[in-house]
């Protein structure tokens, strides 16, 4: 697969919740930097990012790529329920960073927390 495919395949993975899968596509000392959850490895950061989650509706709005380069950008909307039904709904951006494998090996999300950093708290309040 190439690695907008990946990429493409990454956000199917994480809207259906198959994380095992979507772990796959990661490298074993992967790192995701969230501004929710902080960096930390990828395995840890979508056991939380489950454990907060009843549901995820995902569309990709854009795929940025350049020639030469080991970074892709994907931007999408994340309609994002949490366990408590709180829904979440924000535009995000996230910078993927691939190896020589092309295997994930970083991913920086940016999205605006306002909404979701304060829903999130009150669900592990």
């Amino acid at each position: 697969m190439t690695r907008k495919e990946i990429s493409i395949h990454y956000l199917e993975l994480l809207e259906k919740g198959e994380i095992e899968q979507l772990l796959l596509l990661f490298s074993g000392d992967a790192l995701v930097d969230s501004p929710v959850y902080g960096i930390m490895p990828a395995p840890n950061f979508y056991q939380d990012l489950t454990n907060d989650t009843s549901n995820s509706e995902l569309k990709l709005l854009g795929v940025f790529e350049e020639n030469d380069s080991d970074i892709l950008a994907l931007y999408f909307n994340y309609k994002w329920t949490l366990k408590n039904n709180a829904l979440v709904d924000f535009d995000v951006v996230d910078i993927i960073e691939f190896d020589a494998r092309n295997k994930i090996k970083r991913l920086k999300i940016i999205y605006d927390t306002v909404v979701a950093r304060g829903l999130v708290k009150q669900l592990k309040d």
